[in-house]
């Protein structure tokens, strides 16, 4: 686990150091934000292409149309949610849930209820991209790809939310603490992973893991100007080995959190080298 939150503050800080990042560093946060929404909702069963993403005005359609919508919704929204965040995370939780539900659907914004059905967390599956050069300390599994995991029921809605209180007075009282904790990188997956385990929504619990996983980092101080998206690297590393790394942080041991955590990093460290890209490309002048 040290060496993944080693690697990936060597990797952001690489990036922010970019001399691009002088002169555009918001054109490098807005392209970041719309590749973090597409992959984000590719997680979340609407895999478009990104000129696609890109061009479209109307995501009203179908229910494809109506993820890419929220997921771009969230991002553009989660850094103006900091201030809110360290007070209140189950605010902005909420809110997260309404922009990615939309004001048309009856659950938006609200805990899943009594009886709800709970939509599933990995509608569509990816496969890892070929190639994808791993850290030399992530775990084999990460690296080569597993079969599928299985994972357990999402806990009952009194469990959710009694687990869910639970995570944000521990979240309040670290952002109000002048003492140090764990690591921005930590703290962000274990949230991430929470979000994914309690799921609870009746829907698109995904995207409000992985934003919220977002504006950690922003509140932590590791990625202040959100220009690493996560969510690309988890779609580079396909959905099985999400989930299967998902499953490892279900388990509770030392071990299953690690890998996790593990994951994410390499997830984030992907999203670096995509912003890094960017900013090549930005610099010979093809953007």
């Amino acid at each position: 686990m040290p060496e993944s939150v080693a690697e990936v503050r060597k990797a952001i800080d690489r990036l922010y150091g970019h001399r691009v990042m002088r002169r555009r560093a918001p054109e490098v946060t807005s392209e970041a934000a719309l590749r973090g929404a597409r992959a984000s909702a590719a997680l979340d069963g609407a895999d478009w292409p990104l000129e696609e993403v890109r061009r479209r005005s109307d995501f009203s359609a179908g229910s494809e149309d109506r993820s890419v919508g929220g997921a771009l919704r969230i991002s553009a929204e989660a850094g103006q949610l900091l201030s809110v965040w360290r007070t209140s995370p189950l605010q902005v939780l909420a809110r997260l849930h309404l922009l990615a539900a939309g004001d048309g659907s009856d659950a938006a914004g609200r805990p899943r209820q009594a009886g709800e059905p709970v939509e599933e967390l990995f509608p569509l599956e990816l496969q890892a991209v070929e190639g994808v050069a791993a850290a030399p300390s992530a775990p084999a599994s990460i690296i080569s790809g597993a079969p599928d995991a299985v994972l357990p029921a999402a806990p009952s809605s009194d469990e959710a939310a009694a687990r869910l209180d639970q995570l944000a007075q521990l979240l309040a009282a670290r952002t109000s603490s002048a003492v140090g904790g764990a690591p921005a990188l930590v703290v962000a997956a274990v949230v991430h992973g929470e979000l994914l385990a309690l799921r609870p929504f009746a829907t698109h619990n995904g995207l409000v893991a992985r934003a919220a996983q977002r504006i950690v980092l922003i509140a932590e101080g590791l990625d202040p100007k959100a220009i690493c998206p996560a969510e690309v690297g988890l779609v580079e590393l396909g959905t099985a080995a999400y989930r299967q790394a998902l499953a490892g942080y279900l388990t509770g041991t030392p071990e299953g959190l690690a890998r996790w955590i593990a994951h994410c990093g390499l997830a984030l460290r992907l999203g670096v080298r995509e912003s890094t890209a960017v900013c090549e490309a930005m610099q010979r002048g093809m953007v």
